[in-house]
């Protein structure tokens, strides 16, 4: 039997991939994009299944396991999906895109139709069933949750559990990286969104009018923090995406900038 500390964490996880949060700002839409789009690849198509879920009462304080928040608000809107473990990497592929078709089913799929989603949210293992029974996220399965909306633009709904092929995109966003500040002190965390190009975040560093570039620390998903005191100074950033490539955004937030408020910078090239 698991002790309480790690059953509560798992129901906290469990919990953590369905509800959305409604308090963060309203930013851009995203939408479907269809295969005609031509995305650049980044990976050859691979093998996975995928289920989904029906809308969820929006209790969830954390805002899911990659930190987003409410996703319409955030401008993810429904094109978003829950990973399992052996792709979700500890968060580090939150922000990242993929382009998912149905296969192998004729009855169920809806012919020639593919979507690219954003990677959100951890579909946690539940280990009270086999990996090939009813654990659908349990290891070592690859596995995709998505909000029904989205399953039903590539399967009937009926089709429930259904087999997959997915790859790697480029993320097209609209307006620039939205850099959302809290903390509180000389605690400060970072939630970086709305992410072009890879997508997803391996490094970020933060520099004030009065300090040089300092490292920070993933917190969870993408939620990055350190302890510094930035009072009073502008804030400036650079991120590093998954493919290698950095960007900095100069005086992202102005002197006078409060905890709670979300600032954009300059935009990788989707």
């Amino acid at each position: 039997m698991l002790p309480p500390t790690t059953l509560l964490f798992q129901t906290l996880l469990t919990a953590a991939a369905f509800t959305l949060l409604f308090s963060l700002p309203q930013l851009v839409h995203s939408h479907y994009h269809s295969s005609s789009s031509a995305p650049s690849t980044y990976t050859e198509w691979r093998s996975a299944r995928a289920t989904y879920y029906a809308p969820a009462e929006p209790g969830d304080p954390v805002g899911g396991a990659c930190g987003y928040g409410d996703l319409e608000k955030m401008g993810y809107g429904k094109a978003t999906a829950a990973l399992s473990t052996v792709l979700f990497e500890k968060g580090q592929i939150c922000g990242a895109c993929f382009q998912v078709r149905c296969v192998e089913d004729l009855r169920w799929c809806i012919p020639g139709t593919s979507i690219i989603v954003t990677a959100t949210n951890f579909c946690a293992p539940n280990y009270g069933f086999e990996a090939d029974g009813g654990g659908h996220c349990n290891f070592p399965n690859a596995h995709f949750v998505f909000p029904i909306e989205a399953f039903e633009k590539i399967a009937i709904w009926k089709a429930s559990n259904m087999p997959i092929q997915y790859r790697r995109v480029k993320c097209r966003r609209e307006g620039g990286v939205r850099f959302t500040v809290d903390g509180a002190g000389i605690f400060l965390s970072v939630l970086i969104s709305n992410v072009a190009g890879a997508g997803d975040m391996v490094a970020v560093k933060i520099k004030g009018s009065r300090t040089g570039w300092l490292p920070m620390g993933r917190n969870w998903g993408q939620n990055w923090h350190i302890n510094a005191d930035f009072k009073n100074q502008p804030l400036s950033f650079e991120i590093t995406n998954s493919d290698g490539i950095t960007l900095t955004s100069y005086s992202v937030a102005p002197r006078d900038w409060t905890y709670g408020q979300t600032f954009e910078g300059k935009q990788f090239d989707s």
